[in-house]
């Protein structure tokens, strides 16, 4: 949330409506439901689809519908309706996995790309390409850089470089 709320506040509403109108993009242009590995789209794809565990069927609208028809969560892998569901996580630019589905919209990222907090109640950060380092897009990290920036442009001004200065008090003090 803090490097939507930089992206907007520093850049204005330029920046911030290119940077969502990516993720909704992003978001829709997804080929299959959300939570469903690629390899399993077309399994999904038919107008009756039945449960993994072979236990029963359901029609295509009842896919992600909130309500666990299946025992076994095939029919909500996107929801966190059935206990026992995944949620795939495609991570782009990172490491695709599996979460339990019961961690979808629980206001925790736990995908690395946000895609398992999508009711819109928190945003996430896409961390995949720095690794799922949340750390690296925080707002200690502008605030750590801008300090050593503004530490650099002081030991300019000054004509002193602060590590000059650390090694002339180490002699001074091996002196005393």
């Amino acid at each position: 949330m803090q490097i939507w709320r930089w992206l907007c506040l520093k850049h204005r509403f330029p920046v911030c409506f290119a940077a969502v109108s990516f993720f909704l993009l992003l978001v829709s242009s997804s080929k299959s439901p959300l939570g469903i590995h690629p390899l399993d789209a077309k399994y999904f794809a038919a107008e009756v689809i039945k449960c993994k565990d072979g236990s029963k069927s359901f029609t295509r609208d009842r896919l992600n519908d909130n309500f666990c028809d299946c025992l076994d969560g095939t029919d909500e892998p996107g929801t966190s309706a059935c206990p026992a569901g995944k949620f795939y996580c495609r991570n782009v630019g990172s490491i695709p996995q599996f979460i339990f589905s019961s961690r979808v919209n629980d206001h925790f990222c736990d995908c690395c790309d946000g895609s398992d907090e999508y009711d819109g109640s928190i945003l996430c950060p896409n961390t995949c390409i720095m690794g799922g380092n949340v750390e690296y897009k925080t707002e200690e990290y502008v605030s750590t850089t801008t300090h050593l920036h503004s530490t650099k442009l002081k030991e300019m001004k000054i004509g002193i470089k602060l590590e000059d200065l650390i090694q002339t008090l180490a002699g001074i003090e091996r002196n005393l």
